[in-house]
């Protein structure tokens, strides 16, 4: 794997009607059929960065944004990080601001939550999505009439001390780190040790060029409401709609080489997508599967929207 920056593309920024922050966030391919892109932690937007290329070549306007608190993009000045702030968001900026009556969407981890937030909470908007290595809706019912067991509690698994720590003691973990360095340094123990990647996914170039957006302490210590409010330390803006099961159409990606994704997920998603495809496996892949299998991943997206492509529609903008 060579060790030269990745690939980085236009930032552009949209202030977001009535919701009082600006998104920053790629586009490119304008005209094809709109395909948003969502992040998770410890991610950004540059998670997708080998997908946006390849997609938009294959027909897809490409939008992959940072999620307030991330990136590019605002701190929340609401202090909201639930998963209804971030779909109204993105809501916001694909249909208000960009002017698209429906996409399509794929996220993992925190994106895997907030996409299929989005299609519930705004319904017709998201045509398909695809999800990969994130929670699943949470139907514990089904799940034990299937035979499924529930999720083990974070307590008892050694490798969740992060998410513990993130959603309990968000400021005094920050306090620790305290530099630049140290946050970075923090950060890329998710892209190596704590082997959420399949080994040597990430040179060390690449993991600099992941870790960078965190190095500003406002973003990193944003980047924990998820999990404060995971663990009941922080409000949420409305209740999710995690709690029930979701009729759009789904792919459903998951990489084995995860080490903090329950390995039940496939399963799960299988009962709480009920118009699915899948579960897929995809060897050699982990947490961060569009960097590590980013050509499956593109090729999967292609084949999940290929009649949509090249038929974007009214109410698409075109040009660049």
């Amino acid at each position: 794997m060579g060790s030269d920056r990745p690939r980085d593309f236009r930032v552009h920024r949209a202030l977001l009607p009535g919701r009082g922050l600006s998104l920053g966030y790629w586009r490119e391919g304008v005209g094809g059929y709109p395909l948003l892109l969502v992040h998770g932690y410890p991610e950004t937007k540059r998670i997708f960065s080998r997908n946006v290329e390849p997609l938009a070549d294959a027909g897809f306007e490409v939008i992959a944004p940072d999620l307030r608190g991330f990136g590019d993009s605002d701190v929340a000045p609401d202090g909201f990080y639930d998963t209804a702030a971030h779909a109204r968001d993105l809501y916001a900026l694909v249909h208000d601001v960009l002017g698209h009556p429906r996409c399509g969407a794929a996220g993992g981890d925190l994106g895997g939550v907030v996409v299929p937030d989005l299609a519930l909470r705004f319904p017709g908007f998201v045509e398909r999505q695809c999800v990969f290595n994130s929670g699943a809706p949470l139907l514990p019912e089904a799940w034990a009439a299937a035979g499924i067991p529930p999720e083990p509690p974070r307590e008892s698994r050694p490798q969740s001390d992060y998410f513990l720590r993130q959603g309990r003691d968000p400021d005094g973990l920050l306090a620790e780190l305290d530099t630049p360095a140290r946050r970075r340094a923090y950060i890329a123990g998710f892209y190596g040790h704590r082997l959420w990647a399949a080994p040597g996914s990430f040179a060390p170039a690449e993991v600099d060029f992941m870790t960078e957006p965190f190095a500003d302490a406002a973003k990193l210590r944003a980047s924990f409401g998820a999990y404060e409010i995971a663990c009941g330390t922080r409000r949420v803006s409305e209740r999710p709609r995690l709690f029930e099961p979701n009729p759009t159409p789904t792919l459903i990606l998951f990489g084995p080489e995860d080490h903090v994704c329950d390995p039940g997920f496939p399963a799960r998603c299988a009962i709480g997508y009920p118009d699915h495809v899948g579960p897929f496996v995809v060897p050699g892949a982990g947490h961060f599967l569009p960097w590590e299998r980013a050509e499956t991943f593109t090729r999967a997206l292609e084949f999940l929207f290929k009649d949509r492509l090249g038929a974007a529609g009214p109410g698409s903008p075109r040009g660049s």
